[in-house]
C-alpha cells in the first residue's frame, strides 16, 4: 500500500483553512446585513411585529377598560335618574310633603 503524497496532504489543509475562512466570511456578512436591515427600521420607523402586537394588546385593554367604565357611569346615571325622580315626587328639597306656610 502507496502512502499519500504530501502534496495532497498540503491541498486538504488548504481546502480545510479556506472553509473556515468563508464560513466566518459568511457570518460576518450576515452580521454586516443584519446590522444595515436594523438600522433602516429605525430610520423608517418602522416597529416590529413583537413591539406591534404588544400596543395591540394594551390598545384591547384600555377598550375594555373604557367600556367598563361607560357601563359603570351609564348605571350610576340611572340610579341618580331614579333619586331625583323620587325627590321630586316629594316635593321640594326640605319641605316633605307639607304645604307652604303663608
Amino acid at each position: 500500500m502507496a502512502e499519500r503524497p504530501r502534496f495532497i496532504d498540503d491541498i486538504a489543509g488548504v481546502a480545510g483553512g479556506a472553509i473556515s475562512a468563508l464560513a466566518g466570511l459568511r457570518e460576518e456578512t450576515e452580521a454586516a446585513i443584519r446590522a444595515r436591515v436594523d438600522e433602516t427600521i429605525r430610520r423608517l420607523e418602522l416597529v416590529r411585529r413583537e413591539e406591534l402586537d404588544a400596543v395591540a394588546e394594551l390598545a384591547a385593554r384600555a377598550r375594555a377598560g373604557q367600556e367598563a367604565a361607560e357601563a359603570r357611569m351609564a348605571e350610576l346615571e340611572r340610579r341618580l335618574a331614579r333619586l331625583e325622580g323620587v325627590a321630586g315626587q316629594s316635593g321640594p328639597a326640605g319641605t316633605g310633603s307639607a304645604a307652604p306656610h303663608t
